[in-house]
């Protein structure tokens, strides 16, 4: 694993250095004090973050393994989804053989939640958890990127330039996801590069032709690379998107300007509205894994396309979007919930009139993509 190094995620003998350095970081122990002393952080910072500092230093002694960290922010994350989700739904998770490894490859909506409830729903059925793929555009602070590479995480070098750097930094990609699978690893990896923040789940082909890499001597065809490896489609439908007036303004700028210039610091305010904020109803799907002759990396992408498609859930939120945006011939969802009702309608109160189409667009769009491949 030598030639991993600097893309892996930490080893258990790597743990007990790695947490004690966090412990002591300045930013992770005033983003702690936000946490867990909200008020007296907001009025005297310098007291809310000094007794974050023993809170974290007690914890960071109790973590000498992988599994430890894991076992802390899973229960973290568990107190959070219970908080923030109001009916969590798994289907297709029994036909997963237990010990199997997989090759997750799913929706692409939220920075941290998408693999983290993939991960808890495996998790609660006996499966071991997965290493998950991360782009380095997100770990731009050592805090992060330590922490997630705590938790299983890998690396996908992503700030690359010129081509041959760029193929180096994708061959190093898919050698990794082969050498985890091959040691009974399973991998999380998203179908694209950065959220769908419209709202249309597609598969990139990219994502494919970095996958075959790795086995381009063996396979003849991508036929024979699903023959090889276990890809699972999972759909992963959210509700409501904390962080949809977010994406509204963005695809509004971006439409007006024809680019976005994310500000600093926008991908970690991200990841802590997407955690924190209210998602209603959350279902996740995992499909059959992805069998068949495919003349192309297009063709692969269209089949777990359609795998995940098909498993995304229609709920209130879809329709009533898909209604204002004037879309006819809609199909039935669950009943309404008040809860969700009440915060899907303060979203569109906040949202600026001229974005609201793009608002509601994230959440039509689902029912349109499953128009537009028959689903």
């Amino acid at each position: 694993m030598q030639d991993f190094d600097a893309i892996r995620p930490y080893l258990d003998h790597e743990v007990p250095a790695v947490v004690g350095h966090l412990v002591e970081n300045p930013d992770l122990c005033h983003a702690a004090a936000l946490f867990y002393f909200p008020q007296l952080t907001r009025w005297l910072p310098l007291a809310g973050n000094m007794l974050a500092g023993r809170v974290l230093r007690q914890l960071g002694d109790k973590l000498h393994t992988v599994n430890d960290v894991q076992m802390l922010l899973g229960g973290y994350m568990q107190k959070l989804m219970d908080k923030t989700i109001v009916d969590f739904t798994v289907t297709g998770l029994e036909a997963l053989p237990i010990g199997s490894v997989n090759l997750f490859i799913s929706t692409h909506r939220d920075i941290i939640m998408d693999s983290s409830v993939v991960n808890i729903a495996i998790h609660r059925a006996g499966h071991k958890t997965f290493r998950i793929a991360v782009g380095d555009n997100l770990l731009d602070k050592a805090y992060p990127a330590d922490l997630m590479r705590l938790n299983k995480s890998f690396v996908v070098e992503r700030k690359v330039v010129g081509k041959k750097a760029l193929y180096r930094a994708l061959r190093r990609t898919s050698d990794y996801i082969r050498a985890s699978l091959e040691e009974g690893e399973s991998v999380w990896i998203a179908q694209r590069e950065g959220r769908s923040k419209d709202g249309f789940d597609r598969t990139d082909p990219a994502v494919v032709k970095m996958l075959a890499l790795a086995h381009k001597k063996e396979v003849g065809n991508l036929g024979e690379l699903c023959e090889r490896i276990r890809i699972v489609p999972v759909a992963i439908t959210y509700e409501l998107d904390p962080c949809d007036i977010r994406k509204a303004r963005e695809l509004y700028i971006t439409d007006l300007q024809g680019q976005y210039e994310k500000p600093e610091g926008e991908d970690l305010e991200s990841m802590v509205e997407g955690m924190l904020g209210f998602k209603g109803r959350v279902h996740l799907h995992f499909g059959e894994p992805v069998k068949g002759l495919f003349d192309d990396a297009d063709a692969l992408a269209q089949a777990i396309d359609c795998s995940i498609v098909s498993g995304l859930k229609v709920y209130p939120t879809h329709l009533e979007a898909a209604r204002r945006l004037g879309l006819h011939d809609l199909p039935d969802a669950e009943a309404d919930r008040q809860d969700v009702d009440i915060a899907f309608g303060e979203h569109i109160r906040a949202c600026p009139p001229v974005q609201k189409n793009f608002l509601f667009e994230q959440y039509a769009n689902l029912i349109r993509n499953k128009r537009a491949l028959g689903v």
